[in-house]
């Protein structure tokens, strides 16, 4: 039985939330990444682009296996296989760390996300098992820099970002966090004291902080449109995976 999707520009523009052109670009660098792999045993019986679409709508629909198999013409052991093996190589692309001399503004924030597995997932405020994922994005841009590895859900955003190896890549750059990230050594809002309420200057501070600051919300909301960080069905390094490949679309499709 033949597949329904193909790498042509209505369905993927349809499915990814990418232009064709940034579709181009995304295959490109999984290709650069081996995404064709060895050349060695039975072929895979769809080309690269089509199993590139077909990852990225996964991640955008959050369609189970077993749906998508029909989609693409496919067995759902096929889809399995081909999410396992390029889902890490749409990864976002590390950025070199700030320059001496070089004024970079960042900001950080935690989202919790939904996950199945509950060994990198704890019971957390939004009543789900969930996990802490640590974003980090350039405030005049507007991409994201940087994304930690999930931490159990239960964790403070001051914990999870001490933990995660985010600071040691924000050397020479200026991160802005909200309150939680207090003593982290991030820029934070001015704090209320008890029988100090804040002077007219900290006022004014604290505004244009969240006014920054709120760009991090928008870039969650951008790339919660892929629904597998709404609820990931995916296990052990399955969901780091997802919210780097995200980010990474993410990422393109705010380019021109």
């Amino acid at each position: 039985m033949g597949g329904v999707l193909r790498a042509e520009r209505v369905w993927v523009e349809t499915f990814t939330g990418l232009r064709v052109e940034q579709f181009g670009r995304l295959l490109q660098v999984v290709r650069e990444r081996g995404g064709e792999g060895p050349r060695l045993g039975r072929p895979w019986c769809l080309p690269l682009a089509e199993r590139v679409l077909l990852v990225a709508v996964y991640y955008r629909t959050n369609l189970t296996m077993r749906q998508l198999a029909p989609l693409f013409g496919v067995s759902t052991a096929t889809v399995c296989r081909v999410v396992q093996k390029l889902g890490p190589l749409l990864a976002l692309e590390p950025v070199p760390r700030s320059q001496e001399g070089v004024e970079r503004l960042w900001i950080v924030d935690g989202t919790l996300i939904p996950v199945r597995d509950r060994s990198v997932a704890a019971s957390s405020k939004n009543y789900r098992f969930s996990a802490n994922v640590q974003v980090i994005i350039d405030a005049d841009t507007r991409p994201v820099v940087t994304t930690a590895r999930p931490a159990p859900g239960n964790r403070a955003d001051a914990q999870v970002w001490r933990a995660s190896g985010l600071p040691e890549q924000c050397q020479n750059a200026v991160v802005l966090g909200d309150g939680a990230y207090i003593n982290t050594g991030l820029v934070v809002p001015h704090r209320k004291r008890p029988g100090r309420p804040l002077l007219p200057g900290e006022e004014a501070d604290n505004a244009e902080h969240r006014r920054v600051r709120a760009r991090v919300e928008h870039a969650f909301a951008r790339m919660k449109t892929y629904k597998i960080l709404r609820d990931c069905r995916q296990k052990g390094p399955g969901l780091h995976h997802a919210v780097q490949a995200v980010a990474h679309m993410h990422n393109l499709a705010l380019s021109a």
